[in-house]
């Protein structure tokens, strides 16, 4: 067996990733070592690599949206085995004693790791992973399809479950996360409202044909009061255009991990008790909740595949905002149907 594999590396200044030939990584103490099959190109990707967040990594290889198989267990890891096809998502470990961990909010630990940006992830041929925070995927998708389950889903998912009850649920920035969350949202028979850039069509029509029962630009009106707002577009714009359609008591859920700053706003688009709150990273339990979710609700992934050197290429093309749905970088072999 080769000692090398390749990687698509982010030198920390250079938003152009460089392909490289790395040494093959050794699981240690309750990890486990990930033959990658497909790794999906998520927008925190690029805020990585456009330094829109601080200190990754050095040499970082990105990536959190990993599917594969394992071909090496480290020491202690009794729960999996060789062979196991598993998700690797964006959150790698937690400390489990911090006042969050204690409390069940992982998701906020004081000192977390993360995939794609304080540890390597799956924009390589292998990535290693603690076994704890890997997560078991349902049958009915494949590979390339799994993938943008591991972030774009989770994310959806736990932005989804934050917002309550909520029936009239509007959707600003219709890509990865919102297509998956809208038919996971119309699936316990809410009613979705999507909203996107203005003029892009392509976006209306993948909202409609998962479910959203109307799509239309971010300037315009819903067609009636929204008990939520989910926005994952990077714009702070939209915080008071989307308070300014809410009813009364309802809440604006922020879904990205970062945004452009939110403008002024009166008072009285907050006022009867409106809400705006921030969603990040996830919990374990959000995994294993979504994967009961796709396992019982056959979610249509929409997917543009790239080669593992077309990296470069599948960022440029959601920084233009030129996807409709999720990408997705085939790697290894075992791009199958199970």
């Amino acid at each position: 067996m080769s000692t090398t594999m390749h990687a698509m590396v982010f030198d920390g200044t250079n938003p152009t990733l460089q392909l490289r030939t790395l040494p093959i990584p050794e699981p240690g103490l309750g990890e486990v070592r990930v033959c990658v099959s497909a790794c999906g190109i998520c927008r925190t990707d690029l805020h990585v690599v456009d330094r829109d967040l601080p200190h990754p990594k050095p040499d970082l290889v990105p990536g959190h949206e990993i599917v594969g198989y394992i071909d090496a267990l480290g020491p202690g890891v009794a729960d999996l085995a060789i062979g196991d096809r598993v998700g690797v998502p964006w959150l790698g470990h937690t400390c489990g004693h911090c006042t969050y961990c204690l409390g069940g909010h992982e998701n906020l630990c004081d000192t977390p790791l993360f995939h794609g940006y304080t540890r390597d992830g799956g924009y390589a041929e292998f990535v290693v992973a603690d076994a704890s925070y890997c997560f078991r995927i349902p049958d009915r998708y494949d590979d390339e399809h799994a993938a943008p389950l591991l972030c774009a889903g989770l994310i959806g998912y736990r932005t989804l479950r934050m917002a309550g009850d909520a029936r009239r649920v509007g959707i600003y920035g219709f890509g990865a996360a919102a297509h998956i969350v809208a038919q996971i949202a119309v699936a316990e028979g809410r009613t979705v409202y999507a909203f996107t850039r203005p003029g892009d069509s392509a976006a209306q029509r993948l909202a409609a044909d998962v479910g959203a029962a109307w799509a239309g630009a971010s300037t315009e009106a819903a067609p009636e009061l929204l008990d939520a707002a989910l926005i994952f577009a990077p714009v702070g714009a939209l915080v008071p255009v989307a308070l300014s359609a809410l009813a009364k008591g309802g809440i604006v859920v922020c879904g990205g991990i970062h945004m452009s700053d939110i403008p002024s706003f009166p008072y009285r688009q907050l006022w009867e008790e409106r809400r705006i709150v921030s969603v990040a990273n996830l919990t374990r339990e959000d995994g294993h909740g979504l994967m009961r979710v796709a396992a019982a609700t056959p979610l249509q992934v929409h997917t543009r595949p790239y080669a593992l050197q077309e990296a470069n290429a599948a960022l440029d093309d959601l920084r233009a905002g030129r996807l409709a749905g999720a990408a997705v970088l085939r790697i290894g072999n075992f791009l199958s149907v199970r």
